[in-house]
């Protein structure tokens, strides 16, 4: 075969004579470029098929590879029992939470009726316009793994949370039941208040750092709050004296009684039957002299008890 060039270049026409060898080569040169080519594009295909997001390589990949659909399954099953593991955590501290929920409820006062942990909340609203939102997107098993691991964290923080809570309302419980809140006698007045009188055996002004409760002889006195006794002893001015330590530089004293029921060292409760009312000492007369003092000071005892008022009268504690 000949091929004839012209060009204005040329002076002259030129030929180009192709015989068979140069024929095979160039068929080869072509197919070894095509082979070339094929396999280049092959590779690319194969290794970016998910970014280029061409399914029927991907289900090509997967259908030749058969071992691959075995892994997958493997992998699923290990994630299915740890998630299942995990899931049985989160409700063993959840009984735990709902436990501890239980008894913050009772230490706040909140009734079990207004707040029941075993029950779930009322919910509600109306049904959701689909077509007016986007769908929202898939959830694969890593994000729901993910989420999973973000709860367990909460419900651990907020258990964290519930048992500051339950300490801080069970110290101040304490605390208050160490307060000298309640009346120690019953009865509806008093004969004299805490500040300034005439003393009813010189006649001149005094300042009389108590309360005297007028009571018939042998009536009951008790504690004003929990504590222990570091004080039971005859006194040449308070007569029969029971002194009780409620911590916090806080003691009250109870004076003039006709029996002391109560010894040193002693932990007594609230509203613990602890003497007996008389007229021991400098006394004119049966009665209790109710003093509270704070850091060594005498303190009105009226304010302790108007703070107890509202709790109503605490039930007798008698002495075991």
């Amino acid at each position: 075969m000949q091929i004839i060039l012209l060009h204005p270049r040329f002076t002259k026409a030129r030929s180009i004579t192709l015989t068979y060898r140069h024929w095979l080569v160039g068929g080869v040169v072509a197919l070894v470029a095509l082979v070339l080519c094929s396999s280049l594009l092959t590779w690319i295909a194969l290794t970016h098929a998910t970014e280029l997001k061409l399914p029927f390589l991907q289900n090509m990949l997967s259908s030749a590879s058969p071992d691959d659909a075995g892994k997958k399954d493997k992998y699923l099953k290990e994630n299915l029992a740890a998630m299942a593991i995990k899931l049985g955590e989160m409700q063993a501290q959840l009984m735990r939470l709902d436990a501890l929920g239980e008894r913050v409820q009772g230490l706040s006062g909140v009734k079990p009726e207004e707040f029941n942990f075993k029950e779930l909340p009322g919910r509600g609203g109306s049904e959701p316009a689909n077509r007016l939102r986007p769908r929202p997107p898939e959830l694969t098993l890593s994000a729901f793994q993910s989420a999973l691991d973000a709860l367990a964290v909460d419900v651990e923080h907020r258990s964290d949370y519930m048992n500051v809570v339950e300490t801080t309302l069970m110290f101040d419980k304490i605390r208050s039941k160490l307060l000298p809140t309640i009346q120690p006698v019953n009865v509806s007045y008093n004969a004299s208040g805490f500040g300034w009188r005439f003393d009813p055996f010189t006649g001149h002004s005094a300042f009389h750092e108590g309360i005297d409760f007028p009571a018939p002889t042998g009536t009951h006195i008790i504690a004003a709050a929990g504590g222990v006794v570091i004080a039971a002893e005859f006194h040449h001015q308070f007569g029969n004296m029971l002194e009780i330590d409620h911590g916090n530089e806080i003691v009250t004293r109870y004076a003039h009684a006709s029996r002391l029921l109560a010894k040193v060292g002693d932990i007594v409760q609230r509203g613990q039957y602890v003497a007996d009312i008389g007229s021991t000492g400098r006394s004119t007369g049966s009665h209790l002299h109710f003093e509270v003092l704070v850091k060594g000071v005498q303190q009105d005892p009226h304010k302790f008890l108007i703070a107890g008022a509202d709790q109503g009268r605490v039930p007798l504690v008698t002495q075991k």
